[in-house]
C-alpha cells in the first residue's frame, strides 16, 4: 500500500499540467499519482502518459469518457491504492519543502495508536497580477501539530472554512462514508469536503503553506463571469448539500461543534449562490434565488431561519434594486479584501 494517493483531475490541461506532475515527484515511491484524462481533446492523456512511462509505479493515467471534475475524482478514489487520499487540481502545484513535511507526517501518524481521518494545511491563492499572494491559514482556529478532536476547534471566522485544497483524507473514510460526486457538474469540490465531515473523528493541522491555489484564468470555473453561466450547477450543488445536512443532523447532535461548521459552511454556499444570482441582473434568476431559500424554508424550516437571518442571509435578501445594489457592493468589498475569485 502507498502512503498517499494524489489524482489529478484533467481536462485539456496540456499547458500547466506538466508543471503540477512536476511538484508532486518528490514525494518519490511513498506517492501514487493518478493522472485521470477526462475525456480531453488536446495532448493531456500523451502527457500524462509520457509521465508513466517515465515514473512507473509513481504516475499512472486512467483515461475515460468525459464525466466532469467529480466524475474524476469518483474514479481517482475507485482506483486509490494509498492509506490517504488527496486532489490536486492540474492548474494548481504544492511546494515541495511542504510537501516534504507532510509526507513526514503522514508516515509517524500511520504508525500510530490513533487512527488519523484528515490532515489539514494551508494554502495560498495564487492569483494573476497579485503581488502579494493571500494566505488561508487556520492558525488561530486550529489545534497545531498535535492530534484534536471536534470538541478542540475554535470558532472559525466568517469567510474562513476548509476548502478541498487544505484536506487530505484518510481514504477509506471516503470509501466508508459512500462519497460520490455528481456527474457533469461543476463546484462539486465542496461536496468533496463537506460530506465527510460526520465521520471525521481525529484531525492533524500543519501550519505550512502546502498547496498553491491558481487563481485567474479567464475561463476558470471560479471566475465570476463562468460562475454566473454555470449557476444552475451552483445551486445544485448548494442543494445537495442542505439535503445532506439534514438527513445528518440528528446524527450530529453529540457533536455540536461538527453541525455548528457544517451549517456555517452551508451559510457561505447559499451566500455565494444568492450573490451570484443577483449579480447576473436578471429576473430569471432573481427568481432562481427566491427558489432556492423556499427550497430550505420547504425542507427544514429551523435551517431556513438559521441562514436567512443570519448575518449573510440578511446582506443577500436585502428588499428591492437598491437592496440588491447594496449586497452586490458589499460582495465586491468582500473579495478584494479576501482576494478570492
Amino acid at each position: 500500500m502507498k502512503l498517499l494517493t494524489i489524482t489529478i483531475p484533467c481536462y485539456n490541461s496540456e499547458a500547466y499540467m506538466g508543471k503540477c506532475i512536476d511538484s508532486l515527484l518528490p514525494g518519490g515511491d511513498d506517492v501514487e499519482i493518478i493522472v485521470v484524462d477526462d475525456g480531453s481533446k488536446d495532448h493531456t492523456k500523451e502527457i500524462g502518459e509520457s509521465y508513466q512511462r517515465k515514473y512507473p509505479g509513481i504516475v499512472r493515467v486512467i483515461s475515460k469518457e468525459n464525466g466532469g471534475h467529480g466524475s474524476a475524482v469518483n474514479t481517482g478514489l475507485e482506483h486509490a491504492n494509498g492509506m490517504y487520499f488527496k486532489v490536486v487540481d492540474s492548474d494548481d502545484w504544492v511546494k515541495e519543502s511542504e510537501y516534504i513535511k507532510i509526507l513526514d507526517k503522514l508516515r509517524e501518524l500511520a504508525g500510530g495508536d490513533s487512527v488519523l481521518d484528515m490532515l489539514i494545511s494551508n494554502f495560498v491563492y495564487e492569483k494573476v497580477g497579485e503581488k502579494k499572494n493571500k494566505v488561508m491559514s487556520y492558525r488561530h482556529t486550529l489545534p497545531k501539530d498535535r492530534l484534536f478532536e471536534w470538541k478542540d476547534i475554535r470558532h472559525f471566522r466568517k469567510g474562513q472554512y476548509i476548502l478541498m485544497h487544505s484536506v487530505i483524507y484518510r481514504t477509506k473514510l471516503l470509501r466508508d462514508c459512500g462519497l460520490k460526486l455528481p456527474e457533469h457538474t461543476f463546484y462539486v469540490d465542496n461536496i468533496f469536503v463537506f460530506e465527510p465531515l460526520p465521520y471525521v473523528k481525529k484531525m492533524y493541522y500543519m501550519d505550512v503553506n502546502f498547496y498553491r491555489y491558481f487563481i485567474g484564468r479567464e475561463d476558470q470555473s471560479v471566475n465570476e463571469k463562468v460562475m454566473i453561466g454555470r449557476i444552475d450547477q451552483q445551486i445544485r450543488v448548494n442543494k445537495i448539500m442542505v439535503d445532506y445536512y439534514i438527513a445528518k443532523k440528528n446524527e450530529m447532535q453529540i457533536h455540536s461543534k461538527i453541525k455548528g461548521y457544517m451549517r456555517d459552511y452551508l451559510d457561505i454556499i447559499t451566500t455565494i449562490s444568492s450573490v451570484m444570482l443577483i449579480c447576473s441582473g436578471t429576473q430569471e434568476n432573481l427568481e432562481k434565488k427566491q427558489e432556492l431559500w423556499n427550497y430550505i424554508k420547504q425542507k427544514d424550516k429551523f435551517l431556513f431561519a438559521q441562514l436567512r437571518y443570519g448575518l449573510l442571509g440578511s446582506s443577500m435578501n436585502l428588499p428591492g434594486k437598491g437592496g440588491r445594489k447594496i449586497s452586490v457592493e458589499a460582495y465586491r468589498i468582500c473579495r478584494r479584501f479576501f482576494k478570492f475569485n
